[in-house]
């Protein structure tokens, strides 16, 4: 892919990706050129993968083919009365935001940009993410297939409608968080009985990884997967009908349930 790809802002999400695109190698990190008010940030951003660096957002929205808007939402309205002018006509705004619309930005543009919405995961750094991405009428069946390409750098890419990017920065944006969670208590219990932290880690990460790559490459049911692990009157049912008794299952619907009302406060 030669383009340049840009990005306005570079925390975690910005680095994510960009060590998601530079670890397949179809992408030079000097095709990549980020901006950030912190020169001690931009040098370590540089040292950690050689991509070019400014502190000028201009410079950034001037060259970028694909511009990544990575700042808080709190500093879009800012950045795009800044950098408005000098995008270029066929560039395409990636807006990484929780609360950011298409609408809205489109409004602060005052002018016709072709722009998508995207909501891509921390696991993008290492090739696993999931990025859910909606996009705006000029977007072109041929843009489309370039966006593809370029977030499949670092893992699976879902067009959705934006009605439901909440929900994709739900299940996909915050999830990873609830699943660190999960594998520390799984090793927590196993510590609790006798095996090193450093191994139970790698037992709970790995059995957690295992089972979501069966989902995904078999195609069944997760209700079926899990039945074919119970065996009648054994300990993995037994370990089932506790977490079901604790509200296992209920807890990660009211965390799902929590996270959309936030972003409901955040879209004002």
């Amino acid at each position: 892919m030669n383009r340049t790809i840009g990005f306005i802002g570079s925390g975690n999400i910005a680095k994510a990706m960009i060590g998601g695109m530079i670890k397949t190698k179809k992408i030079d990190p000097k095709q990549i050129i980020v901006s950030n008010r912190s020169l001690s940030s931009l040098q370590e951003i540089e040292q950690t993968y050689g991509i070019l660096t400014t502190r000028e957002n201009v410079e950034v929205a001037r060259n970028a083919d694909f511009l990544f808007l990575t700042t808080t939402s709190g500093m879009y309205g800012t950045v795009i009365e800044e950098i408005r002018d000098v995008i270029r006509e066929n560039t395409i705004l990636i807006l990484v935001a929780v609360g950011e619309t298409i609408e809205k930005n489109e409004k602060r543009l005052n002018r016709a940009i072709k722009i998508i919405k995207a909501m891509p995961n921390t696991p993008s750094l290492v090739g696993q993410g999931i990025t859910g991405i909606a996009v705006n009428e000029l977007v072109t069946p041929e843009d489309l297939e370039e966006i593809k390409a370029l977030f499949e750098c670092f893992g699976r890419v879902e067009f959705v409608d934006e009605s439901i990017m909440d929900v994709v920065t739900a299940i996909g944006g915050s999830s990873p968080a609830f699943t660190y969670m999960y594998i520390e208590a799984l090793a927590d219990g196993a510590v609790m009985y006798g095996m090193s932290r450093k191994q139970a880690y790698v037992f709970a990460a790995q059995a957690v990884l295992g089972a979501a790559k069966m989902l995904l490459e078999t195609g069944m049911h997760p209700g079926t997967l899990k039945d074919s692990v119970c065996s009648p009157g054994g300990t993995t049912i037994e370990s089932v009908a506790l977490l079901e008794d604790k509200g296992f299952r209920s807890a990660v619907i009211e965390a799902i349930k929590a996270n959309m009302e936030k972003a409901k406060k955040i879209h004002g």
